[in-house]
């Protein structure tokens, strides 16, 4: 759904533009809501860097002011209102443990503060967490990440459009317009990355995120995943199936309910997954989700202590594609799965849509191997699936990539009966290169009845980290090895007369740089050569796709 404009049923104080102070002595700009008379209240915390007079701020401040609640809106450091310099998420855990520490000593707050946010906000809530302010009592992490080599560089590969939507955040404010006047596929292009957008914009950040192309200490400084033993504050998470943060949302859900340092962090934090890309609400026509509505509860439940039955519910709240149904789940993944091996068969020839390739559950025999060449300078262009921006995210249809020579196609024999897939989906690969590093792709794809083929989800495996990603080694060309590409998550009702479809190829761009084949340092070459792929479908190195099929 579109957000709604909500208005203010009753009156409010407002004060605007409040200087907080941090512990160096930095002032942050800070917006206060308050109900118009009483107190205190239990107040709700939103911390972003994309201005806090955004109309999504003040809506949540419509909702939750008349409810009761005080609503603090603050401009990040170095962001709009607030002084300082902008360090991208270095800053944040220190300056919203601060905040929360202000907050709670004001005569309007009763000790009990909830947190609110979306993306790069949603990080700003997440890494205050461990610092553990007693005032902080609740999060909503809404596609957000545990740590940026996940989000970034998804354990090795650089998610290059993230990359490129920093130049949006140069300056203090949002820099929109500048945005819709550049050539993207041309800027997406640059070699070497590690200066491509030194003549629009100084971005260090960009630039560090390039150097460190393994999981070092400039990405573990402030990452959260060896860090929820230190938190006590439950959150209730927040994605999309088409998010380009779905997997770290996953990965945030399984450290705050399996690892969190408080017994109630782990019993009652919970998980919310809808068919949504990054920044969207939408449901299918006649659809609602009420996500104000939804996060009220939540801290209805654990800032004024409501019993409202939200902690009764199951933690896991999912919208199932295919049958357009919410569902409460118990566990991830779920108890009764049954993962069904896929097997990738053919006579040579899985080129293309109308190529020989076909998925089924048959073990493989003796077959020969499929081949293509990927060549960086003509890469498989994103459609669909878990990109951010550049209007090609979501559920596309895959066609005009599946026509692609450089792209194997294995697709099912029409289904007989329904078949659900709920959780994370593998691709096993055995696989050659003649190149001393290379990347494989994979895509799961819904084929309907009419041939749209529809992206569910999509992993990469660059051929480097295959066994880790702080030391990252060279494959030999020629050898064969055995990748595991991990391909995300998913929850889709393949139905009767629809068929199931696993593409592999070697290049998802510009969701992902592109691997140049030469083995040097990613981000600073600008030589590309052609890598010839094989890929092996036989009984001793049985290729496949391991889905996770649900009972019906």
């Amino acid at each position: 759904m579109s957000e709604q404009k909500y208005q203010f049923s009753q009156p409010v104080r407002i004060q605007l533009d409040v200087k907080v102070p941090m512990r160096d002595g930095v002032n942050l700009s800070t917006d206060i809501y308050l109900p118009p008379d009483g107190g205190p209240f239990p107040t709700l915390l939103v911390r972003t860097i994309y201005d806090n007079q955004a109309d999504w701020c003040i809506d949540m401040a419509k909702r939750s002011v008349p409810r009761g609640y005080a609503v603090v809106m603050q401009d990040c450091r170095g962001r709009f209102d607030s002084d300082g310099e902008f360090s991208p998420y270095f800053q944040e855990p220190e300056d919203g443990y601060d905040t929360q520490e202000w907050i709670g000593a004001q005569e309007w707050c009763d000790g009990n503060i909830g947190m609110f946010g979306s993306s790069y906000i949603g990080y700003t809530q997440s890494m205050t967490a461990p610092l553990r302010s007693k005032y902080l009592k609740a999060l909503v992490p809404v596609n957000s990440q545990q740590d940026n080599f996940g989000h970034w560089r998804v354990d090795g590969p650089l998610q290059l459009h993230v990359a490129m939507n920093f130049l949006m955040m140069t300056g203090r404010t949002m820099q929109r317009g500048a945005r819709s006047m550049m050539n993207w596929e041309e800027i997406c292009r640059r070699l070497p990355l590690i200066s491509a957008l030194d003549d629009i914009a100084d971005i260090p950040f960009y630039r560090q995120a390039i150097e460190h192309y393994t999981f070092d200490d400039f990405w573990k400084a402030y990452s959260v995943r060896d860090r929820y033993g230190d938190i006590d504050a439950p959150a209730f998470i927040m994605t999309g199936w088409y998010d380009n943060l779905l997997h770290e949302g996953f990965k945030l859900f399984r450290g705050w309910s399996q690892e969190a340092r408080s017994p109630e962090a782990r019993r009652v934090s919970k998980l919310l997954v809808g068919p949504w890309t990054h920044g969207d609400r939408d449901l299918p026509p006649g659809e609602f989700f009420d996500y104000i509505g939804e996060q009220l509860r939540w801290n209805d439940r654990r800032l004024k202590g409501i019993d409202n039955g939200i902690d009764d519910e199951p933690p896991i709240r999912i919208w199932v594609m295919g049958t357009n149904e919410w569902r409460f789940e118990n566990e991830w993944p779920l108890a009764r799965t049954r993962y069904t091996d896929y097997y990738i068969h053919s006579a040579g020839g899985a080129n293309t849509l109308l190529g020989d390739g076909v998925l089924s559950t048959d073990a493989p025999g003796a077959e020969p191997p499929d081949t293509y060449s990927y060549d960086p300078e003509d890469p498989v262009e994103s459609l669909g699936g878990q990109i951010m921006g550049l209007g090609v995210s979501g559920p596309m249809d895959r066609r005009p990539v599946e026509r692609r020579a450089d792209v194997l196609v294995y697709t099912t024999e029409p289904l007989e009966r329904d078949v659900e897939v709920t959780g994370p989906i593998t691709l096993t690969l055995f696989a050659s290169s003649n190149a001393p590093d290379t990347d494989f792709t994979g895509a799961l794809v819904d084929v309907h009845p009419d041939g749209k083929a529809i992206s569910l989800c999509e992993g990469i495996m660059r051929a480097r980290y295959r066994e880790s990603v702080e030391e990252p080694t060279l494959i030999t060309p020629g050898a064969v090895y055995e990748f595991e590409v991990d391909m995300w998550e998913t929850s889709n009702l393949f139905k009767a007369g629809h068929r199931i479809r696993l593409e592999i190829s070697s290049s998802n761009f510009p969701r992902f740089d592109r691997n140049m084949n030469t083995g040097a340092r990613p981000g600073f070459d600008t030589e590309m050569k052609v890598a010839d792929q094989t890929i092996y479908p036989d009984a001793p190195r049985p290729s496949r796709l391991t889905l996770p099929v649900i009972p019906r």
